[in-house]
């Protein structure tokens, strides 16, 4: 059974996605054709793909392992740490740690070129220690990451044979953190502000006609936020989701025409689409994609694995036959 996959990028709240991946890399009768990812989801697709390169699932499990293993240690001399309290309470939180609050602060006032961009992504040698970037283009699925241009705000999707350290870093640069990453002379920011993931290479670009989306940025949450974190978190989900629901309206759409147009729009409409999610991700506030303590990442992990184990129970057997996520819900 053919499948692909979009991979949502938020910080470390993507080791929920390496569960997932944990778990489908383990059903022999799943074959990946393409993967699309922004951020967090390009880095644990560029991941995957090099071990499925290098011809075994069993070495894509031990790549992504050993990715957020080094993430975790080398966040413990992060300042970006718990407080106590925090950690006596069970909250995976930062929003008490005073260097979280004292960052948050800070970015809002100063730029990261003040300095001369002395914050310097720590995932850059983790990156390049791990994925054999040369590979990725005779890897067994296509690849494709999305950056956000910022010079025009549209999405650049990178391919397989263009994916490198730089791009994975593209996707995942936060505009108030890092300097734009310049590639061939353009410059980028992270791809969730114009694609998260973006669906459009996968309809167009592989025979597949099953994708399943793993979400973690909650698209829906009740009331109204009132403390001044809660309403960042909030335009923060909002942002990042956009671009991901306009692709997601269109396809509904497309599903209700009875002839497309043309061949581009027919393949839209033949998309089956799934997703897989837990509630848990209502329950993290935007802190929490800082906190990269293992224990944290390890139950992300865990509830990956275990909502792919309920995907595959629930929804599995329509694979191949209809989508399992109801899209005309969208347009209502």
């Amino acid at each position: 059974m053919q499948i692909d996959l979009a991979l949502q990028g938020g910080g470390a709240h993507g080791a929920f996605t390496w569960g997932v991946l944990d778990r489908l890399l383990e059903e022999e009768n799943l074959c990946i054709e393409g993967v699309s990812g922004t951020s967090a989801g390009a880095m644990n697709a560029a991941l995957m793909a090099c071990g499925l390169a290098r011809g075994c699932r069993t070495e894509a499990r031990k790549l992504l392992h050993e990715f957020w293993r080094r993430t975790a240690d080398a966040a413990r001399f992060s300042p970006l740490q718990r407080t106590p309290i925090d950690r006596l309470l069970g909250d995976w939180t930062l929003e008490y740690s005073p260097a979280f609050l004292w960052l948050d602060m800070t970015s809002r006032l100063i730029s990261p070129y003040t300095f001369g961009g002395l914050a310097q992504n720590p995932l850059r040698k983790i990156l390049s220690d791990l994925i054999d970037f040369d590979c990725l283009a005779d890897a067994p699925l296509k690849l494709f990451v999305t950056a956000t241009n910022v010079e025009s705000g549209q999405a650049r999707v990178f391919r397989s044979h263009e994916i490198s350290v730089e791009v994975l870093l593209a996707s995942a640069c936060l505009p108030t953190l890092y300097q734009a990453i310049e590639i061939d002379g353009v410059p980028y920011w992270d791809g969730g502000y114009s694609g998260n993931p973006t669906l459009t290479p996968l309809v167009c670009e592989c025979a597949s006609n099953d994708t399943i989306l793993v979400q973690i940025n909650p698209v829906m949450r009740q009331g109204t936020p009132r403390s001044a974190g809660d309403i960042a978190n909030r335009v923060n989900e909002i942002a990042f989701n956009a671009p991901l629901l306009k692709e997601l309206k269109m396809m509904a759409l497309l599903h209700q025409v009875i002839d497309p147009g043309n061949t581009e729009a027919r393949a839209w409409k033949a998309m089956r689409l799934h997703r897989i999610s837990t509630e848990k991700m209502i329950e993290l506030g935007h802190a929490s994609k800082l906190v990269a303590e293992w224990d944290f990442l390890k139950m992300l992990f865990e509830t990956g694995r275990d909502s792919a184990n309920a995907f595959l129970a629930k929804d599995g057997p329509n694979l191949g036959v209809r989508s399992s996520l109801d899209l005309n819900a969208l347009l209502h």
